[in-house]
């Protein structure tokens, strides 16, 4: 796939980069990611993915926008508000790229609708905030052989990582948290606060994951790192990696 000169223009600070390069620039250009949720991980997730020249763009989210959602969701404005949170970040990158297809899906992913969503998906990125929908987009991403970067976050602490759980040597994210979680096991913003640059910081270290998988193949850059966890700590600045191991009796990638 060859860029337009205008589109080498505008990416060429990518393109000089030995370890993107023309070919990885590209790829991103040839892919689809499906980004379910549009809120705080979503919103710079989806800023700096589109900045990096994706070609195609699924945005899933079933909320509206909440005058609360300002302070860290950095797509939104006030106008926004009452907007479903898929279509307002769909405007907001047909503003910003008018190169970039974009389809705004106002749903909530799970397997009544998964085949329909994810069919020629490239990579998913989740940054949604409930376990039941993490493990139903997981489970949906080991069925159809589809890379996953996952990102989450609560108060100070993050965590990122890319999955393949559809590899026999890789495990998924399931095999990480395990079975036992529904939508009202995890903690929310609105109970316990976040700081919003923490929620940026993580956004936009998915992307870099999500990046690492688009190019893989294509570019130096492209080591995807599948089954390493990194944990960011935003109160007393750190990071550091573990290692996930494959379950083998994991309900969706397990033997």
């Amino acid at each position: 796939m060859s860029l337009a000169p205008e589109r080498l223009a505008r990416f060429a600070r990518h393109i000089v980069l030995p370890e993107i390069g023309g070919a990885g620039q590209a790829a991103l250009a040839n892919s689809h990611v499906v980004l379910i949720g549009c809120g705080g991980i979503g919103s710079p997730a989806l800023q700096y993915l589109a900045a990096a020249g994706v070609g195609r763009l699924t945005l899933v989210d079933d909320d509206i926008v909440d005058v609360s959602n300002l302070q860290r969701q950095t797509i939104f404005t006030p106008s926004d508000v009452g907007t479903p949170k898929a279509e307002a970040a769909a405007e907001w990158v047909r503003r910003f790229d008018l190169g970039l297809e974009v389809t705004a899906v106002v749903e909530r992913l799970g397997g009544d609708n998964a085949d329909r969503i994810l069919p020629d998906a490239d990579l998913v990125l989740d940054g949604c905030d409930n376990f039941a929908t993490r493990l139903a987009v997981s489970d949906a991403c080991v069925a159809r052989a589809i890379p996953l970067t996952s990102a989450a976050i609560g108060r100070f602490q993050g965590q990122v990582a890319n999955f393949a759980g559809h590899r026999e040597d890789q495990p998924c994210y399931r095999c990480f948290v395990g079975d036992a979680f529904d939508a009202q096991d995890c903690d929310t913003c609105a109970a316990d606060g976040v700081l919003g640059a923490m929620v940026g910081m993580v956004g936009t270290f998915a992307t870099m994951h999500a990046i690492r998988v688009l190019v893989d193949g294509h570019a130096a850059f492209g080591d995807p790192k599948y089954g390493s966890l990194t944990l960011i700590d935003g109160m007393n600045p750190g990071m550091r990696s573990i290692r996930i191991a494959k379950d083998p009796a994991c309900s969706a990638c397990g033997a």
